[in-house]
């Protein structure tokens, strides 16, 4: 694992009925809805540091703060950047970021975990069936 401050990836959306805040249930407006820019950030980060982890590891996201400040209406393209800022043993910390076509739309941090796949899955599927 070479993980180190500084990785950084983008993920993007193109914004339309389906993920506007009429549409998720997170409003009553046809704008971007905070829930999609949420698992936008949360897909740059993944991506940032994916290529780094072992074949038998991802990352599992724990912890958000964020805040969404401007509208997106459908039409406009909205991306995300993540950048990573600390890695703490397992514990990863990002630094993330939205932005339309015209203007940043939100910003804040974004943590993640480091998890054995196989591990994860079976601990989820134990509680399943419990």
């Amino acid at each position: 694992m070479s993980l180190t401050p500084g990785l950084s990836a983008e993920a993007a959306v193109k914004v339309t009925p389906e993920n506007c805040a009429s549409a998720v249930g997170s409003g009553a407006v046809d704008v971007f809805a905070t829930p999609m820019m949420i698992a936008l950030m949360e897909q740059a980060a993944a991506r940032a540091v994916a290529p780094h982890l072992a074949e038998d590891e991802v990352t599992v996201g724990t912890r958000i703060s964020v805040e969404h400040v401007a509208a997106t209406p459908p039409g406009m393209t909205v991306r995300a950047v993540a950048t990573l800022e600390a890695v703490e043993g397992r514990r990863l910390v990002f630094r993330v970021e939205a932005f339309d076509d015209r203007e940043r739309i939100g910003g804040g941090t974004h943590e993640r975990y480091i998890v054995n796949r196989a591990r994860f899955l079976a601990r989820a599927g134990e509680k399943a069936l419990s």
